[in-house]
C-alpha cells in the first residue's frame, strides 16, 4: 500500500492506494468542517502548523478504522501541501509563530520593495517572478516586524516540509518548494543567494534539498508507534498542491494543463520554456518532473476567491446544500441578466497585480434579480476571473489543448463546467483522482515501485469530457466581455 497526505488550508486528506493496481483503497478527511483560518488583522491569514498535524493523526485514525489492514503495510508516503506558506521553527523544531499561509497579504509591500531594489528585469530573468507575497517575502516581513521572533528561527519551511519533519525528524525541502517561495534562481539552478542577501536572511536558514521523487527521510520509531505506521517507512515524494494536482492528472508535458476550483481557482500549464509574465500576474515554478536535462516548468494562474465564495454563499443564504445551489443557479440565463459578481474577497490577488479589491456585486436590480441570478453570477464570476488569467497565459505563448481536472469542488457543478469550457473555448476532461491519491502515486515513483510515469498512471480513469458548444459560446463570450469591461482594481 501507498499513503498520500494532502495538507490543505480547509482540511487534511489521506488516501491509501494499492501499489499493484493503482486503485484507491480508502480515503479520509479531517476535520469534518473546514479548518479555521485566523485573521488577526485585515489581509492576514494564519494557521497553527500543529493543528495540521493533529488532523493528520485524526485522518490516519479514520483510515485504520475504514481499512482493517494495518497502516504498517504502507510501503511509502507522499505529501502534497498548500503552497507559499511560511513555517518557522526553533532549534527544537517547534514553530516560533503561527504559519503565515498562502492567502495572507501582509508581505505584498515587502515584495514590491525587493523587486524595485533588485530590478524588475533581474527578478524576471532569475526568479521568473517578482518576489511578491511569497514565502521569502513573508519571512522578510517577520524579520522586520517581529525581530524577537525572527531571532529564534533556526529553519524555515513550507507546510509540507513541516509534516515530513514530524514524520521523520529531519528538516528538509525541495527545489520545487524553494521555487514556490521565489527562492530559486532559474538562471543559475540554485537557491537565490541574491534574494536572501537582499532580505538579510542567512543561507543556513534554508533547509537541505531533496529531489521531489526520492527517499527524503524515514518514519521514526517513536512516531511509528504513535500513529501506527512501521518504523523506517520512507517519505518519498513532496510537492505543492498545484504541481501535485497536475501530477495526479498526468499533466507532465508541454501543452498539458490542469485546473482546480476548490477554495482557490487555479490553472496550471506545463511548458519547457522559462516563461514569465512581465507584470508577474501569473507565476512560474519548477514542475515535479523538472530535471537539468528535461526542463519542465509549471505556469500557475491563481484566483484566491473561488470555492470560498460558493462556501460563503451557502453559509450566508442558509438551508441550501451545493446541489440545491447548482440547481437554483441553472434557473437564471447566461449572463445572469446583467448581474456581475467579482469573487476577489480572499486576500491580495496576484493576477490583479497584488491588489485586494474585495468581492463585489454589480448591477443588482431589486425588482428583477432573484436568488438564482445571485448564485449563477457567482459561478460565472469565478469562471470569468479564471478566463482573465487564462488570456495572460495565452499571451505568454503557453498553449493549452485540453484542461484536466479532478471531478470535485466547483467542477461538480454542470453549470460551472458549461461556463468554463465555453468561455475558455477548451475541452475539459474530468478524472477520478485527488491530491492525496496523487501524493500516494508520487510516493510509489519515489521508491521505484513505478519505473515510469506511464506505469504510475495506468489506472487513471477518465470520467467525463465536456466540449465547448458553438451554439452558446457567443453568449458566454458576451457575458465575459461585460464582466471584463467593469473589472476595476
Amino acid at each position: 500500500m501507498l499513503l498520500g497526505l494532502d495538507i490543505g488550508s480547509s482540511s487534511i486528506k489521506a488516501a491509501l492506494v494499492d501499489d499493484q493496481t493503482g486503485k484507491t483503497i480508502a480515503v479520509a478527511m479531517a476535520p469534518a468542517e473546514e479548518m479555521t483560518i485566523h485573521s488577526p488583522h485585515p489581509g492576514w491569514a494564519e494557521q497553527d502548523p500543529d493543528t495540521w498535524w493533529n488532523y493528520v493523526v485524526q485522518a490516519l485514525g479514520q483510515l485504520r478504522h475504514q481499512h482493517q489492514a494495518s497502516l504498517k503495510n504502507v510501503k511509502a508516503i507522499g505529501i502534497s501541501y498548500q503552497m507559499h506558506g511560511l513555517v518557522a521553527v526553533d532549534t527544537s523544531g517547534s514553530p516560533v509563530r503561527p504559519s503565515i499561509i498562502w492567502c495572507d497579504s501582509r508581505a505584498v509591500e515587502t515584495g514590491e520593495r525587493a523587486a524595485k531594489a533588485l530590478g524588475q528585469e533581474w527578478c524576471l530573468q532569475h526568479l521568473l517572478n517578482a518576489p511578491g507575497n511569497f514565502t521569502a517575502s513573508k519571512l522578510a516581513w517577520v524579520k522586520h516586524n517581529e525581530p524577537e521572533v525572527f531571532s529564534r528561527i533556526h529553519r524555515f519551511m513550507l507546510p509540507g516540509d513541516y509534516i515530513a519533519y514530524k514524520l521523520t525528524g529531519e528538516i528538509s525541502t525541495t527545489d520545487t518548494g524553494l521555487s514556490e517561495g521565489t527562492l530559486w534562481d532559474f538562471a543559475e539552478s540554485r537557491p537565490s543567494q541574491e534574494l536572501l542577501d537582499h532580505y538579510g536572511i542567512g543561507a543556513e536558514m534554508v533547509a537541505p534539498l531533496h529531489p521531489v521523487f526520492s527517499i527524503q527521510g524515514r518514519v521514526t520509531a517513536a512516531m511509528a508507534e504513535a500513529i501506527g505506521l512501521s518504523a523506517g517507512t520512507p517519505v518519498s515524494y513532496r510537492a505543492g498542491d498545484q504541481p501535485n494536482n497536475a501530477f495526479s492528472l498526468n499533466v507532465l508535458h508541454p501543452g498539458e494543463t490542469a485546473a482546480t476550483a476548490g477554495t482557490s481557482g487555479v490553472i496550471y500549464a506545463v511548458t519547457e520554456r522559462k516563461a514569465f509574465d512581465p507584470q508577474s500576474r501569473v507565476n512560474t515554478f519548477l514542475h515535479v518532473n523538472h530535471t537539468q536535462d528535461l526542463h519542465r516548468h509549471g505556469v500557475l494562474l491563481c484566483i484566491n476567491g473561488t470555492g470560498i465564495l460558493n462556501s460563503w454563499l451557502r453559509k450566508t443564504l442558509g438551508g441550501l446544500d451545493y446541489n440545491d445551489m447548482n440547481t437554483a443557479a441553472g434557473g437564471a440565463p447566461v449572463g445572469s441578466d446583467g448581474l456581475l459578481f467579482y469573487p476577489f474577497g480572499n486576500g491580495a490577488e496576484r493576477v490583479l497585480a497584488n491588489h485586494n479589491p474585495g468581492a463585489s456585486l454589480l448591477g443588482l436590480d431589486l425588482n428583477r434579480h432573484q436568488q438564482s441570478h445571485l448564485l449563477r453570477a457567482a459561478q460565472e464570476g469565478i469562471v470569468f476571473s479564471m478566463f482573465y488569467g487564462f488570456e495572460v497565459l495565452r499571451n505568454m505563448g503557453v498553449p493549452t489543448s485540453v484542461v484536466r481536472a479532478g471531478r470535485a469542488n466547483m467542477f461538480l457543478s454542470p453549470l460551472f463546467r458549461e461556463a468554463f469550457v465555453n468561455t475558455l473555448q477548451v475541452p475539459l476532461e474530468l478524472y477520478d483522482t485527488n491530491g492525496a491519491v496523487g501524493a500516494a502515486i508520487g510516493a510509489g515513483v519515489g521508491v521505484g515501485i513505478y519505473e515510469t510515469f506511464p506505469d504510475a498512471f495506468s489506472s487513471l480513469q477518465l470520467l467525463h469530457t465536456e466540449e465547448p458548444n458553438p451554439r452558446i459560446i457567443p453568449e458566454y463570450r458576451e457575458a465575459a466581455r461585460m464582466w471584463l469591461d467593469r473589472l476595476s482594481f
